[in-house]
C-alpha cells in the first residue's frame, strides 16, 4: 500500500556536521524512545552523552538510567521492552561481551530492543578501534545485524531498525554497527528529519504480548524438552519473515524521505561491467571505492559491494549478484581462529552463499584493519590485484593478511 508522504523538502528540518555517534542519538530522539539504559565504554559513549544533553535541554524526554555495568544495562533494556516501552542501549567490544547473557535472552524471547554496537577490538590486548568480532558473536542467536558506512546511514538505519524490529511479523532485536573511531568519531554532513516525518514512518511501539499486572502472562518460561524445539522454530520463522519486512520498510522510508536505498541489503559500486569485486562491511567502503576508481584507470574492471545486513542474510540476492563476476575478494575486519581454510567470518558466509551457485567465481579472503589499523587505498588496490591474477587452483593461497608485520 502506498504511503501518503510529506514532501521531501519538508521531511528534513536541517543539515548538520555530525559524527556517527551523534547521528544515532538524533535517531533515538526522533524515535521517541521511552527508556535509555547507559554505561560508558569507548567508542560508543558519545551516543549516551548526546542523549543526556537532549534530555537536559528539554528537547527529548525519556527515562535515562545509568547502569552499574553492561550486563545490567542490557537487562534494563530487555525488561523495558518486555513491558511495552521502546528502549535503546549500546556498547562496544568487551562491554558487548559482558552483556552476552542478556543479549541472547533478548533474542530468544523475541523482544525488539534496538542497540548500537560501536565495533571495537576485544581485549586482550586492548584497543579502542574497530574489529567486527563483538557484534558478530550474536550472528546465530536471533539478532538482526546491520552495518552502516556513513553517519547519514547511521541515523536512517537506526530509525529503520525500530520499524523492522517492532513489526509484529518480526519482533526481533536489532543491532546497528558502526566502526569504532572510523565512523563513531568521524564527521559527515547529515540531514536531520523532522519529527512529523519520523512519526509518519515509525508508529508507536504496541506489542501484542507484554508483561502487565492486569493481564498476567509468562515470558521466557522454563520449557525444557516440552516446547524448546517449537519456540526455536518460531524464532527461525521470524528470521525468514524479516527479509520481506526490511524491503517494505525501506520502500516506505524512500517514499517519505526521498532517499534512494534501492537495495536495503547491499550496495554495488561500479559493478555493472566488473570482472572482479571486493566485498566488505562498514567504513572499509571508503578506501575500497577509491581503490576501484584507481584500478579502473589502470584498465582493471573492478567493483565494490558494501554488505549492510548480515542477519537476515540476503542469500538469493547476493548469490545472483556475485555470480556475475570472475573473482571476489572478501574483506574481513574480524578474526576467526581455526576455521576451514583459516578464513574470516564474512568469508565463510560468502563462500557458503555461493556454494549452490551454478557459476562459482573464485573467492579469496583478506584479513585487514584489525584493532583499527588503517586499511589504505593502496591496500585495497593490492587486494584487487591479487584477485585479478588468481588462478583458482588448489595450490592458491586463499587467505591473505594485509598490512601485518611479519
Amino acid at each position: 500500500m502506498a504511503v501518503e508522504s510529506v514532501s521531501v523538502k519538508s521531511a528534513y528540518e536541517r543539515e548538520e556536521l555530525l559524527n556517527g555517534c551523534q547521528a544515532v542519538s538524533h535517531a533515538v530522539r526522533l524515535a521517541d524512545v521511552d527508556v535509555v539504559a547507559a554505561y560508558p565504554i569507548r567508542p560508543y559513549t558519545e551516543v549516551m552523552d548526546q542523549i543526556s544533553k537532549f534530555i537536559a535541554d528539554g528537547e527529548f524526554y525519556a527515562e535515562y538510567i545509568i547502569a552499574d555495568g553492561e550486563h545490567s544495562q542490557f537487562e534494563i533494556g530487555k525488561h523495558a521492552v518486555s513491558v511495552g516501552a521502546r528502549a535503546f542501549v549500546g556498547s562496544s567490544g568487551t562491554g558487548w561481551m559482558y552483556a552476552t547473557e542478556a543479549l541472547v535472552a533478548t533474542a530468544t524471547d523475541r523482544l525488539p530492543l534496538v542497540a548500537m554496537c560501536g565495533n571495537r577490538a576485544l581485549d586482550d590486548p586492548g584497543a579502542f578501534g574497530v574489529e567486527h568480532n563483538d557484534a558478530l558473536m550474536l550472528r546465530d542467536v536471533g539478532w538482526n545485524l546491520v552495518w552502516v558506512d556513513t553517519a547519514q546511514q547511521a541515523l536512517d538505519t537506526t530509525l529503520l531498525a525500530y520499524r523492522i524490529a517492532e513489526d509484529p511479523a518480526v519482533m526481533m532485536p536489532t543491532a546497528v554497527s558502526l566502526d569504532g573511531a572510523f565512523l563513531t568519531h568521524s564527521q559527515h554532513m547529515v540531514k536531520i528529519p523532522t519529527k512529523e516525518a519520523v512519526d509518519q514512518f515509525l508508529p508507536p511501539y504496541n506489542p501484542k504480548v507484554k508483561l502487565d499486572p492486569d493481564n498476567p502472562v509468562s515470558i521466557a518460561p522454563q520449557a525444557n524438552e516440552d516446547w524448546v524445539m517449537e519456540i526455536r522454530r518460531q524464532n527461525y520463522e521470524a528470521g525468514k519473515r524479516a527479509k520481506g519486512v526490511i524491503y517494505r520498510a525501506y520502500r516506505e522510508f524512500n517514499e517519505i524521505f526521498g532517499t534512494h536505498y534501492e537495495n536495503p541489503f547491499f550496495e554495488e559500486f561500479m559493478t555493472a561491467d566488473a570482472d572482479f569485486v571486493l566485498i566488505g562491511m562498514g567504513s572499509i567502503a571508503m578506501p575500497a571505492k577509491a581503490a576501484v576508481k584507481e584500478m579502473r584507470r589502470k584498465g582493471v574492471k573492478a567493483g565494490y559491494i558494501s554488505l549492510h545486513w548480515l542477519r537476515p542474510f540476503p542469500t538469493e540476492e547476493l548469490r545472483k549478484a556475485l555470480s556475475r563476476f570472475r573473482g571476489i575478494g572478501v574483506i574481513d575486519r574480524d578474526f576467526a581462529i581455526g576455521t576451514p581454510d583459516l578464513g574470516g567470518v564474512l568469508f565463510h558466509e560468502i563462500r557458503s552463499c555461493m556454494y549452490r551457485s551454478s557459476s562459482r567465481p573464485n573467492i579469496l579472503n583478506f584479513i585487514s584493519g584489525l584493532g583499527a589499523r588503517d586499511t589504505s587505498i593502496e591496500d585495497c588496490m593490492r587486494m584487487i590485484d591479487i584477485v585479478s591474477h588468481a588462478k583458482g587452483d588448489e595450490t592458491e593461497q586463499v587467505v591473505t593478511w594485509i598490512g601485518v608485520r611479519e
